[in-house]
C-alpha cells in the first residue's frame, strides 16, 4: 500500500500541513500543494462546488506526489465519504460532530469490520488497484485511512470525552471559525473560551490516543500558540485565502506606483 504521509507525520509528533481547495478543482491542486510544502490536500466538498469526478481526479493526482488526499463531506453525507474512499481518498473529515453517538456513526461508516460496517467495492487506489488478500487489505485500510471528526460547537466541547473515546476516529479537529461563531465571539482566536476549548480537546485526545487538528486560524499569533500545545494536523491555508492575500498585496503595490508618478501621463 502507498503510505499515508499525514498519519506517518502525526505518529511521529510532527506537523502535518493541509492545503485547502475550494476553487481549484483540478489535479493542479495536488501539484500546488506539493510545490508549496504541504502534506495533505483538503478537498472541501462541504463548501466547495465539487463533483465526485473532480474530487476523485484530485485524489488520484495527490497520491503519487506523497500528498494525502483528504475529503471533507457534509455532516449527513457519509455515503459520499465512502465513495470518496473507494475513489482515491486516503482520509475523510466529517464536520459538526457533537456527540459520541455521532462519532460512532462516523467510525462505523468508514471502517471495515470488526470496527465498522464499511462496504467493500474493489481494491482502492491506495493499493494501486491491486493489493493483498481481502482480509489483509481491510485491516491495512482500517489502520492507514485517516478519519477526522470536527469539533465546532460548545456541545461538542462538552461531549469531547465521549467523542475521543470512540474507536476508529484518529483526529479531533477544532473548526475554530464555526466554534467562535457558535460561541458568539466570531474570529476571536485568543479568547479564553477558545483557549479552554483547545486545552479540553487536547487533554481528551491525549487520554484516548487521538490527534488534535486545527482549522480556521490563519493569523501568525494564535496558530503558533495552539500548535505548541499539540495541534499537529493543521489546515494551513486555502486557495481562496492565498489568492486574495497575494493578489490584493500585488495590486496595492502596483496601484501605489501610479500615485508616485511611476507611470507616464497619457499623451
Amino acid at each position: 500500500m502507498i503510505p499515508n504521509p499525514t498519519l506517518l507525520r502525526l505518529r511521529e509528533s510532527r506537523l502535518a500541513l493541509g492545503f485547502c481547495a475550494y476553487h481549484l478543482r483540478t489535479s493542479a491542486s495536488a501539484m500546488l500543494a506539493h510545490a508549496t510544502g504541504h502534506d495533505w490536500l483538503f478537498i472541501d466538498t462541504e463548501h466547495g462546488a465539487f463533483t465526485v469526478q473532480e474530487a476523485s481526479q484530485m485524489c488520484y493526482a495527490a497520491i503519487p506526489l506523497g500528498i494525502t488526499p483528504i475529503v471533507r463531506v457534509c455532516a449527513d453525507a457519509l455515503d459520499e465519504g465512502t465513495r470518496a474512499l473507494d475513489n482515491g481518498a486516503m482520509g475523510i473529515i466529517v464536520p459538526h460532530v457533537d456527540t459520541g453517538a455521532q462519532a460512532k456513526r462516523v467510525a462505523e461508516a468508514f471502517r471495515f469490520p470488526p470496527i465498522g460496517r464499511r462496504s467493500w467495492g474493489a481494491p482502492p487506489a491506495a493499493f494501486l488497484y491491486g493489493g493483498p488478500s481481502l482480509g489483509e487489505a481491510q485491516a491495512i485500510l482500517n489502520r492507514e485511512v485517516l478519519v477526522c471528526a470536527m469539533i465546532e460547537t460548545e456541545e461538542a466541547i462538552g461531549n469531547v470525552e465521549d467523542i475521543a473515546r470512540v474507536p476508529g476516529i484518529d483526529v479531533l479537529m477544532i473548526g475554530t471559525t464555526d466554534l467562535t461563531t457558535t460561541m458568539g465571539i466570531p474570529g476571536q482566536w485568543g479568547h479564553q473560551k477558545v483557549q479552554d476549548a483547545y486545552h479540553r480537546v487536547g487533554e481528551a485526545c491525549r487520554r484516548h490516543g487521538k490527534y488534535v487538528g486545527m482549522g480556521g486560524i490563519g493569523d501568525d499569533e494564535w496558530a503558533p500558540h495552539y500548535i505548541s500545545r499539540g495541534a499537529h494536523m493543521v489546515l494551513a491555508t486555502s486557495d481562496h485565502g492565498m489568492i486574495m492575500e497575494a493578489g490584493s498585496r500585488r495590486a496595492s503595490f502596483l496601484r501605489a506606483l501610479e500615485g508616485k508618478g511611476a507611470t507616464p501621463a497619457p499623451a
